[in-house]
């Protein structure tokens, strides 16, 4: 089980590299490479921009000023400490801009200014539920966050909730089982990122761990596994941009940051693009048309899916346009099964249990009297079993001897004849 300990909770890239824009790119909007070349945003966004999903943004909060924001249409507090519409930013000075950075990413709607950054869904709507790190100061578990997290998001809408952060262990709280079977059983797709090398997560960690969550690696503009802005591990299903991405904060100002933080809702904007052309499609189906179309790298060669880039290169335009067969399982793999199996054995593993039930005494053997002797008969047996059988076993006697005496006599009559 992981610690409930907030100190265990890391966010999955917050690195601000500075700066609006790169020196190359005329506006923000120019320096969204990932819109333009090899994820298939543009293809896609042919057939939809959104309309009609809901991502939910499970982090810091996301910023209430700015237009870029204007897709927000609910929230909520998880931590204790924030605003019940989940739109106050809680933590550090770079965590309170994290969560709008990661909304921006998924469906910024542009501050209606000429090359304002977009996000990938654009016209998708956007629930906050913000979370508290160890710096907010919150008041509830980081565990039970995220499962009151989850079920808010699933009971008001949610197609897909997005994850940005890392518990740096791959074991997860048992508490987390129903709340994530909860989301899929409710057709409700989770995307979560893989973690930094540079954040000090070596290894992907829960959530990312969790059977059936849609895990993305982080490479750069040139489609390799980054370094410092991802991790590897056997439970990526696909990999998306996580280097050089631009970000709207709290207060509406563009950043660039990196981390595989950014790279989770790109592709969360990428399911919002596919449930919004295929609305009666469910998840196992739309997490199974992104993993595999996504484009295998070349330096992932025949490793598919590889603990680096999972299945490959997210292309939400291939997703949407290709003919892929219907599954009937997630790809990502089942939690139901995985908890009938692990759970079930550490169940084994557990000290039996104590039996604490009581059984109730019963009524006390009365006390013989002293004054009978236990050989002798009683006035009771006297009256009602030794003088009635002494009774029949007389007149027996007397019936037997007169039916002797009888034969007998009919004997010596017959003698003398």
């Amino acid at each position: 089980m992981i610690a409930r300990a907030a100190a265990a909770i890391a966010l999955a890239g917050a690195v601000v590299l500075g700066g609006v824009a790169p020196a190359s790119a005329a506006t923000v909007r120019d320096a969204e490479y990932w819109l333009d070349s090899g994820y298939g945003v543009q293809e896609a966004w042919k057939t939809t921009k959104g309309n009609g999903a809901v991502i939910a943004i499970m982090d810091t909060g996301i910023g209430k000023g700015p237009k870029d924001f204007s897709g927000v249409t609910g929230g909520t507090d998880v931590s204790g400490v924030g605003s019940s519409d989940g739109r106050t930013p809680l933590g550090s000075e770079e965590e309170r801009n994290h969560g709008s950075w990661v909304a921006s990413l998924a469906a910024g709607r542009g501050n209606g200014e000429e090359g304002a950054m977009l996000g990938v869904a654009p016209e998708a709507t956007l629930l906050s539920i913000s979370i508290g790190f160890p710096s907010s100061g919150s008041t509830v578990s980081f565990v039970d966050q995220v499962a009151n997290g989850i079920h808010w998001a699933v009971d008001n809408g949610a197609d897909v909730i997005n994850m940005s952060f890392s518990t740096n262990a791959k074991e997860w709280d048992p508490s987390w089982d129903e709340a994530f079977q909860y989301a899929y059983s409710h057709n409700v797709v989770i995307v979560a990122a893989a973690g930094n090398r540079g954040s000090g997560t070596d290894v992907v960690g829960a959530p990312a761990t969790i059977p059936g969550v849609l895990t993305v690696a982080g490479v750069d503009k040139a489609g390799t596994v980054s370094q410092n802005a991802s991790t590897e591990g056997i439970t990526i299903g696909v990999s998306a941009p996580s280097e050089e991405l631009t970000g709207i904060s709290a207060d509406g100002t563009p950043v660039m940051w990196a981390g595989t933080s950014g790279a989770s809702p790109i592709v969360a904007g990428m399911v919002a693009l596919l449930r919004s052309a295929y609305p009666d499609m469910d998840a196992d189906n739309i997490i199974n048309r992104l993993v595999t179309t996504a484009v295998p790298t070349s330096q992932q060669g025949d490793d598919v899916p590889s603990p680096d880039y999972g299945y490959g290169l997210a292309n939400v335009g291939k997703a949407i346009d290709s003919d892929v067969a219907p599954v009937t399982t997630n790809p990502m793999g089942s939690l139901k099964d995985w908890i009938t199996v692990n759970r079930r054995a550490e169940a084994e593993t557990a000290a039996p249990p104590v039996d604490k039930t009581t059984v109730k005494a019963l009524a006390p053997i009365p006390k013989a009297d002293d004054t009978v002797n236990p050989f002798l008969p009683t006035p009771e047996t006297l009256r009602y079993i030794s003088i009635p059988a002494a009774v029949i076993l007389g007149a027996g006697t007397l019936i037997v001897l007169g039916a002797i005496g009888a034969t007998r006599h009919v004997r010596r009559v017959a003698r003398k004849s």
